[in-house]
């Protein structure tokens, strides 16, 4: 059985979060996900992707 991924790539976790990849690398620059480094290439931890949802969930709660 395969093992989900650790890190994703910006594409993938922009498919993973149900938004384009404009979108997700805008909440990268505000700092709302972050990423790390892996050489030359962008990878965001998939802890991360699950942090951030579950901040949003948090927040939509809190408004209603």
């Amino acid at each position: 059985m395969d093992e989900p991924a650790l890190l994703l790539s910006p594409t993938a976790a922009a498919h993973l979060l149900g938004c384009g990849r404009t979108h997700l690398y805008g909440l990268l620059s505000r700092g709302e996900l972050r990423s790390i480094r892996v050489g030359r290439l962008r990878r965001i931890p998939r802890s991360e992707i699950e942090a951030y949802v579950d901040r949003q969930l948090s927040a939509q709660r809190e408004d209603h």
